[in-house]
């Protein structure tokens, strides 16, 4: 299985793309604006669409991509785009998106019988069959409905944690599971942790906090995702601070990294 990393900014930039991840070449784990790097016979080939939660950042190319492919997909007689979500994900697409006045309603288009997308619940904890894929569906603390996902490939797990806060929930889950990597995000920088705390995002204190959790035994590498672009920089230097400085005897340094567009991981 591969994992590729269209994009991974908590906002935009020149270089910059907020999140989403491709999975080999018919799911999309969030469809942000990092999804309109693909070509068309790339988009038209997704068949499936996990999302986190509502937010613009993680939904906005959704519509867009629907749009692109629409007529591609409905000359070969291609089966709706199957949207995973929350059930209140989907209801605030629904209400605040696929409207009729911000965008076409492609849950009804071109028929109610024959649409070109089709909403598909899933709740915290339930294991999904994704195009022959194991996903699951993990525990998440954010402002709106979110969740994380954990994808299996061969024998190990790719980690998403989604937007969230520390949840005990998520870690003892993760401390079950072969990791293979484990995505997460890290939104602002320490110099807006109350910001980042009333957006329920980590910042590098709260980060340090959270991987706390992660078993002793348990090591896998920890890819950053999410930095606002004007202050990547700062949330680096602040997470190497904070790893490479022991904060008790015994305290052990991580494996992390930063991740990037363009990225892949073979699981």
């Amino acid at each position: 299985m591969k994992v590729r990393v269209l994009g991974c900014s908590g906002a935009i930039s020149r270089g910059c793309r907020t999140t989403s991840f491709l999975v080999d070449d018919d799911i999309l784990i969030d469809a942000g604006t990092g999804v309109g790097d693909l070509s068309l016979s790339e988009m038209a080939a997704v068949n499936h669409v996990l999302l986190t939660h509502s937010h613009l950042d993680h939904i906005t190319s959704l519509p867009l991509m629907l749009d692109a492919v629409a007529k591609r997909r409905l000359a070969v007689g291609a089966l709706p785009v199957q949207v995973h979500a929350l059930p209140a994900t989907i209801a605030a697409l629904r209400t605040h998106i696929f409207n009729n006045l911000i965008w076409p309603d492609f849950a009804a288009l071109p028929s109610a019988d024959t649409p070109l997308m089709r909403f598909v619940p899933f709740d915290t904890g339930d294991l999904l069959r994704v195009g022959g894929r194991q996903i699951e569906v993990l525990p998440a603390v954010h402002t709106v409905p979110a969740v994380g996902f954990a994808v299996k490939g061969a024998e190990d797990h790719w980690v998403f944690s989604g937007d969230s806060v520390t949840d005990p929930a998520f870690w003892r889950r993760i401390n079950q599971l072969p990791v293979a990597a484990l995505v997460i995000e890290t939104a602002f920088s320490d110099r807006d942790k109350d910001l980042a705390q009333r957006s329920q995002h980590l910042a590098p204190s709260t980060l340090a906090e959270a991987l706390d959790f992660i078993e002793p035994h348990h090591r896998f590498p920890i890819y950053i995702t999410h930095t606002k672009p004007a202050e990547t920089l700062q949330i680096m230097e602040e997470i190497q601070g904070f790893d490479g400085t022991p904060r008790w005897a015994g305290d052990r340094r991580h494996d992390i990294r930063w991740l990037s567009a363009g990225q892949s991981f073979e699981v």
